[in-house]
């Protein structure tokens, strides 16, 4: 199938992580002939460097400390023309950056991924901080607007914008600052989506569920798995195949959508 996906240029934010959503979905649109501007920011947490090299959180934290030198080596083997930006999607200054770099190097942006996302470990109701709210909010709302915004100053003719949230950011206790700011996103997508559509832009939103990025461990994926009925894991692969979709000229008329890939998870 034709995905009218080659010689694109996409924005990708959070692709540090080999193993994640945003490292997965800069492989697969490399694979479509997608040239590749890809942000990151190195998140630094303790981690035990003798347990990262099986799941759980020391792998996934010391991935997300890291810089993408392993993402591009990979894309660099499928040829892929692609650079990478390091900076906070918080910061104005690096959004215009990024997207100056892109159309200087590449001439235009057609796809914008907003990936990028922080989240507290300790985020109840009793427990979330003032900071967390912050920093969670800051990113995952006023990081993925001012992405949006650039994007939509800098349009061509036609664009694809594609957030991420999560399958149960309507309801999700125990993550109450997270689930606001993807509950955000998810309104984001909609409300933007009638705003830009007369410019042919599409705004939708992928929300998966509980995905293997390398930070679930054998005890919590069997917590998990019973949660789930199809029964395993969403691997970002699965992600980054619906964001493709929505990318490609398939999904020319689907606009201010939230698609779940969560494997029946959180309906």
């Amino acid at each position: 199938m034709n995905l009218g996906l080659a010689g694109k240029v996409a924005i990708i934010t959070g692709t540090n992580n080999p193993q994640g959503i945003g490292a997965t979905t800069a492989f697969a649109l490399a694979r479509e002939g997608v040239k590749l501007a890809l942000g990151y920011k190195k998140i630094p947490h303790e981690y035990d460097e003798s347990k990262t090299g099986f799941d759980g959180f020391d792998r996934y934290f010391k991935a997300n400390g890291g810089d993408a030198a392993e993402v591009e080596e990979r894309l660099r083997s499928m040829n892929a023309e692609c650079f990478f930006v390091e900076g906070d999607v918080m910061d104005e200054q690096y959004v215009k950056l990024i997207f100056d770099r892109a159309i200087e190097r590449f001439g235009k942006v057609d796809i914008l991924v907003n990936n990028a996302a922080d989240c507290d470990y300790d985020d109840t109701i009793e427990t979330v901080t003032a900071n967390a709210i912050g920093n969670t909010l800051g990113v995952n709302v006023r990081g993925t607007l001012l992405m949006m915004r650039e994007f939509v100053k800098r349009r061509g003719e036609n664009g694809r914008i594609i957030n991420l949230s999560t399958d149960a950011a309507q309801v999700m206790a125990g993550q109450i600052a997270y689930g606001a700011s993807k509950a955000a996103v998810e309104a984001l997508t909609r409300s933007v989506a009638i705003e830009v559509g007369k410019y042919g832009i599409t705004v939708n939103c992928v929300a998966p569920g509980p995905t293997q990025t390398g930070w679930m461990d054998e005890e919590l994926t069997n917590s998990v798995l019973p949660q789930i009925p199809l029964g395993k894991l969403i691997a970002p692969q699965d992600i980054a195949d619906a964001i493709v979709f929505l990318a490609s000229e398939r999904a020319a008329m689907i606009t201010g959508q939230v698609i779940k890939v969560s494997g029946g998870h959180a309906l």
